[in-house]
């Protein structure tokens, strides 16, 4: 479903945003506002942001287009992270689905890109503070970062050529991309058939689903137009980027409280966790550590994100096929990875938002920054522990109940005098699910021909060790019979023979 909600949403940006290119002019031109808006009459502004006006008070729908556009391809980014979390927790992204996991991925960084872009065009007073963000962390890249900077923006910043070369990016470049990469990913869902969670006829090699014609296609056609009315109704009577308010973009003001798009807060609050300082000169050559750094960590986490699934195989081991979920709480060490990634990010996140926080919670601005710092770097490794924790508990309660069943809150009181608390237990399929997992184990060393143990195997081992360590062996069909041959407090034989044995009705206290 997620997914598909990301593939309307892209289909609702393409429409809105041929509409818009209608009346969009991509060009730094200084020309003079005379539209409809008075409180920006007679202001100097780019070509680009005097059509945005336009289009936002004097095309006829101008306005609702630009905010199903803007609407949309939050809705876009949003689906594309939720569909793979969830894929990420449930195990999806194992073979043969690794280069579906990239594609996916690579589909994220693309719509953020698309997104920011898109955003940008207006060259308001916002957008155009984000693009100075954008000249900042070129900059920020030792000896070439300049020339980059040159390049991109066609001069000094703001340069002559920025508008441009981002509308090229965003309508033609980066959606023949998008295009192309979706057409690719649903080529492999179609191969691979989509992956479920286990259940009566459904195995590893036994895939089974609804045909696309006719029942497929029919709810599929549905839910577009239920995620198009949507858009619209959001579009209708949710005001979203108000570039009016803003007016053009000026170098000198920057306006307090504005925040970027949710999906590009990570990288602005990655700047504001940097301490103070970090700078140090090398011949001519300034390395700003405070601008670089949070590059290169934002870098190797989208690299270990993308890579993720190619990580987990070669810890594993496992060379087969998996078309079958797992529940969360049974790959407990994937979880707390999972926890830990989205804390980090969410600490990112939330520092995008620090002086909104500072001033709503009346704190100082310090404190909030210390306390987000302390969030995005201890706060993965509690995430991890916790989370980890929490997957074993579970794992553990359902052993307790597979073998023993559930409890039922009704206590009998024994011929003898003991009470004891029936507990129901689980049907065949119910218990099924709750021991049906694969029960991964640490890799054992193992010389190769020549009797060696290579340094990679030695790691392999001790990553193998800390992934599988601690882990819930499911319960095994000899533990089964034994709790059920032992008589185990049922809620069927177990009660009756008691009840019998006292000669009437159980005495019951609940």
């Amino acid at each position: 479903m997620l997914g598909e909600v990301a593939l309307y949403s892209f289909v609702v940006i393409l429409i809105s945003g041929s509409f818009l290119t209608f009346f969009f002019q991509a060009s730094m031109a200084e020309v003079v506002y005379n539209g409809s808006y008075v409180p920006l009459k007679g202001l100097e502004m780019s070509a680009a942001m005097n059509s945005s006006l336009d289009i936002s008070f004097d095309v006829r729908g101008g306005l609702l287009m630009r905010q199903v556009h803007h609407w949309a391809a939050l809705l876009f980014i949003a689906s594309i992270v939720l569909h793979m979390l969830r894929i990420y927790f449930t195990g999806a992204f194992r073979k043969p689905r690794e280069l579906n996991w990239v594609i996916g991925f690579l589909l994220f960084v693309l719509a953020m890109g698309e997104g920011f872009t898109g955003y940008s065009l207006p060259d308001d007073l916002l957008s155009g503070n984000g693009l100075r963000i954008i000249d900042g962390l070129l900059k920020g890249i030792p000896v070439i970062g300049t020339w980059i900077s040159y390049l991109l923006f066609g001069g000094e910043f703001p340069g002559t050529q920025i508008i441009g070369r981002l509308y090229t990016l965003h309508i033609l470049l980066l959606p023949a991309i998008v295009v192309a990469l979706i057409a690719l990913h649903l080529v492999f869902v179609v191969v691979h058939k989509h992956t479920q969670y286990p259940g009566p006829g459904k195995t590893n090699n036994n895939v089974v689903g609804y045909p696309i014609l006719p029942v497929y296609a029919a709810k599929a056609g549905g839910f577009f137009f239920i995620v198009f009315g949507v858009i619209m109704l959001m579009a209708a009577f949710f005001t979203i980027n108000p570039i009016w308010n803003y007016g053009p973009y000026d170098p000198s003001p920057v306006s307090a409280g504005t925040q970027p798009d949710w999906y590009i807060g990570f990288a602005d609050g990655a700047l504001r966790l940097i301490p103070p300082g970090w700078e140090w000169t090398l011949g001519n050559y300034t390395f700003s550590l405070n601008v670089f750094l949070p590059v290169v960590v934002l870098g190797l986490f989208i690299v270990a994100v993308l890579l993720y699934p190619f990580f987990e195989g070669w810890v594993t081991g496992d060379k087969r096929e998996h078309h079958l979920l797992d529940r969360p709480r049974n790959a407990p060490t994937r979880t707390a990875i999972g926890a830990a990634g989205i804390t980090f990010y969410c600490g990112l996140f939330f520092a995008a938002s620090s002086d909104l926080i500072a001033t709503h919670f009346k704190m100082a601005m310090e404190h909030v920054i210390h306390i987000l710092q302390f969030t995005t770097v201890i706060g993965p490794f509690i995430a991890f522990f916790i989370a980890k924790r929490i997957c074993l508990a579970l794992q553990k309660k359902d052993r307790e109940i597979a073998l023993h069943g559930f409890e039922s809150g009704r206590i009998v009181r024994l011929p003898g005098g003991e009470y004891i608390e029936v507990h129901h237990q689980l049907d065949a399929y119910e218990r099924w699910k709750l021991v049906s997992f694969n029960d991964y184990q640490p890799l054992m060393l193992r010389p190769n021909d020549r009797g060696e143990i290579k340094t990679s195997q030695r790691l392999r081992a001790a990553v193998s060790r800390w992934f599988f360590e601690d882990r819930i062996a499911p319960v095994t069909r000899t533990e089964l019979e034994a709790a059920h041959s032992h008589g185990d407090h049922g809620d069927h034989g177990v009660v009756e023979a008691k009840d019998e044995a006292m000669g009437g009705a159980p005495h019951i206290r609940s």
